[in-house]
């Protein structure tokens, strides 16, 4: 019997979504601090045949939990004391914010599906890192050699200009990349004014080369690097994003970050026009997800790591991924609906499923 989908329609729905986040995610800080995830832990340990190797690095498994659950690094030990092989940790930017006003995120649970226009709500590069780099020495003592691995994803500060955005990323990278498992440059949440305006190939170029330059300078090591992008680019802009990324060198791309559509929802039309602006994310996303990524695949060949997001919501959906290409899933959306056993529930199901790989 599954308790949690019980406790979120009868407690959860009642609240306020990002109380019932803040409420949510403490509890699981919590129960680490207690001791009790240590027991779930050994139980939920992904199993040792999903194991993978990408961009240089090894995934116990290659489902991870996305950016924007844990934004400040303060529960990163604790989400992957759950199953997750990794957790990639954000938006951070270079000065903290606030973000926007609330209300800033709306459950559609006809959808499976929630808007969020949260804006990169976060302490910022130079308190967050610290608690990155205390989380991966936590980690390599809790899990051994094959830990859950810890990316940080970044992007510009709110109150920095568009033509100052390549030294507003340099200063998050300078903090940031050399604790950093992998780095994501985020140029695609739609929450950010102008953000997305960086996504073209002329303005992403210059940009990501600095970043580059600035991590391999700060950490004094190859740092994987890649690009998260969003699914509302055309199939040209991704074909263009891709050969940028091929012709950088860069890592990988993060495909897909929240959409600024709203079509085909099940939701109240009039509620969701009242909601207003902001990123649409969950099962909404998962056809459009899934067309990009073969796009990427087709495009990057096999030597580009390629981490599919969007509409993933059960270890089928992330076998689905991972057949069309993907090296790494993540999800985010679904769980909040499905709850603290989500990741482990999809490790199972991976684990009888998924051929077996070498790495």
């Amino acid at each position: 019997m599954r308790i949690y989908p019980a406790v979120f329609r009868l407690v959860f729905t009642r609240m306020d979504p990002e109380t019932a986040h803040r409420l949510a995610f403490h509890a699981v800080r919590i129960a680490e601090r207690a001791r009790a995830s240590s027991l779930y832990r050994s139980r939920v340990k992904p199993a040792p045949r999903l194991a993978r190797t990408v961009m240089g690095l090894d995934f116990p498994s290659p489902f991870g939990l996305a950016a924007g659950f844990d934004k400040e690094g303060h529960g990163v030990a604790a989400l992957c004391d759950l199953g997750f092989g990794h957790v990639e940790v954000g938006t951070i930017t270079g000065r903290a914010q606030p973000g926007n006003p609330k209300p800033r995120l709306f459950r559609l649970v006809e959808d499976r599906a929630v808007i969020n226009r949260m804006g990169f709500n976060n302490d910022g590069a130079e308190t967050v890192a610290p608690r990155v780099a205390a989380v991966r020495e936590v980690l390599g003592r809790r899990f051994g050699p094959r830990r859950p691995i810890v990316g940080v994803n970044i992007g510009k500060t709110k109150a920095v200009e568009l033509e100052d955005a390549v030294d507003d990323y340099r200063a998050s990278t300078r903090l940031l990349a050399p604790h950093a498992d992998y780095l994501v440059v985020n140029v695609s949440s739609p929450n950010t004014p102008g953000l997305r305006l960086l996504q073209s190939v002329e303005t992403l170029r210059p940009l990501l080369t600095a970043v580059r330059e600035e991590s391999a300078e700060a950490a004094g090591r190859h740092v994987p690097l890649l690009v998260k992008i969003a699914p509302d680019l055309s199939d040209e802009d991704v074909s263009d994003v891709a050969a940028l990324v091929r012709d950088l060198g860069l890592d990988g791309v993060v495909a897909t970050n929240t959409t600024i559509g709203r079509d085909g929802l099940r939701s109240d039309a009039a509620r969701v026009e009242a909601i207003g602006a902001g990123g649409l994310s969950g099962a909404p996303l998962k056809q459009r997800s899934l067309e990009v990524l073969r796009r990427l695949r087709t495009e990057l060949g096999p030597e580009v790591a390629v981490i599919s997001v969007g509409g993933v919501e059960s270890g089928a959906d992330v076998l689905e991924r991972i057949r069309a290409g993907a090296d790494l899933v993540q999800g985010y959306t679904a769980f909040l609906y499905e709850g603290p056993l989500w990741a482990a529930r999809i490790n199972r199901y991976l684990a009888e499923h998924l051929p077996v790989r070498t790495v």
